[in-house]
């Protein structure tokens, strides 16, 4: 879950930075500046590294706010496919196994 967030603050890191690395084909309904989407993504995975590490320390909020974390996350990478379809989709599908992982977790208390 925290290099899912690594990856989702390096490509915020990359809109924000040059907006050139980012092209986009026609026209969508949601139509932020390649900026605003940066800062987007550079705020959903700074939430969702703080929610991994919140998960490593076993700590009982983490589930829940990872929980809501990686829905944004997806969310945010299912808006971004007309920017980077091919980065949207890996993001997607990672966020996918994260969140199943933190759904399906179980303690091992013996």
């Amino acid at each position: 879950m925290v290099v899912y967030g690594l990856f989702a603050v390096f490509q915020g890191i990359a809109a924000i930075a040059n907006d050139e690395v980012y092209t986009s084909f026609g026209d969508y309904v949601f139509t932020f500046d390649l900026t605003a989407w940066g800062w987007i993504h550079l705020i959903v995975g700074v939430l969702v590294v703080a929610a991994g590490f919140g998960l490593f320390t076993g700590a009982p909020w983490a589930r829940v706010v990872a929980a809501l974390v990686v829905g944004l996350a997806l969310i945010a990478n299912f808006i971004w496919l007309p920017y980077q379809p091919f980065w949207s989709i890996i993001m997607i599908v990672t966020g996918l196994f994260v969140l199943w992982s933190v759904f399906n977790y179980r303690s091992r208390t013996t």
